[in-house]
């Protein structure tokens, strides 16, 4: 709270000429008669009080409206759901002729696979199971050193092709294909019991939380989990989410390649670049 200064007002003594009692004593009723008429007027002729005015409340400033994500859709009609993997297929191959894009085509139920995908990876969980016909075929390996178990680098080659995939999608293009197809998207989600409208921002949250995802150079420390399952040493790492780790677990080079990717293709989607890490 700031102090508030008072003037302090000083009177000198006058030491009055002296005068015979009887004037002094007039004087001083005239004075003190002086004094209360000026009193008096004052209160007559003083302006009365004015009433502080009312605070202003200001209205919350507009938030500015929520831009769909998505490019220009194409001028197609999408078929119903059950449908609809036909015209995916043909979008899709317009935008990439990747070997592991062109497998995941092959499977059936495109849409709903896709959305289950972005849920997973928005809320945390890994999505390997939706992901099935592009996991790797070489087993994960690590390796002893002096009693402590380390990531064998050469796992980390598994996943060269899916990152390849991932940079050779056009990002307008894939922007394009998602604008065209938001309204079938949109039911898939209603489906896992979400308000459709809001699969934008489930995009945009998948996004954010694997572009977050460090990059760890060097020798990375694993410690057995059960069975043949193995964790991060690290506490952080083993803090991320099961579909951050899933993409951590593909190596220092590909998290680079694909996060890049990650990132054009969101500001191709209209993400705001100030809400990505």
């Amino acid at each position: 709270m700031s102090e508030i200064d008072y003037e302090l007002l000083r009177t000198e003594e006058v030491v009055p000429p002296t005068r015979p009692k009887s004037v002094a004593w007039v004087v001083g009723l005239i004075i003190v008669a002086a004094a209360a008429a000026a009193g008096y007027l004052y209160r007559r002729l003083a302006p009365a009080p004015v009433a502080p005015p009312a605070a202003v409340v200001k209205a919350p400033a507009p938030q500015p409206a929520v831009r769909p994500l998505g490019g220009d859709a194409e001028p197609i009609t999408v078929p119903p759901l059950e449908q609809s993997d036909a015209v995916v297929r043909e979008l899709v191959r317009r935008i990439t002729s990747h070997p592991s894009v062109v497998a995941w085509l092959t499977t059936n139920g495109l849409i709903r696979n896709f959305t289950v995908v972005v849920t997973n990876v928005a809320e945390g969980p890994t999505p390997a199971k939706q992901l099935g016909v592009l996991r790797p075929s070489a087993p994960f390996r690590v390796v002893n050193r002096n009693g402590q178990l380390f990531i064998d680098e050469a796992s980390y080659r598994r996943y060269d092709r899916l990152a390849a995939a991932a940079a050779s999608i056009d990002p307008a293009g894939a922007a394009r294909v998602y604008a065209t197809l938001k309204p079938r998207i949109g039911e898939a989600y209603a489906e896992l019991g979400m308000p459709p409208a809001s699969f934008d921002r489930a995009l945009e949250k998948a996004i954010v939380a694997l572009l977050q995802v460090p990059i760890v150079e060097g020798p990375v420390r694993v410690q057995p989990k059960g069975g043949t399952a193995y964790q991060y040493a690290d506490s952080r790492l083993e803090g991320l989410t099961a579909a951050q780790r899933q993409l951590l677990r593909t190596g220092p080079r590909n998290v680079r390649t694909i996060q890049s990717a990650l990132r054009q293709l969101a500001l191709a989607l209209g993400v705001s670049p100030d809400r990505l890490p």
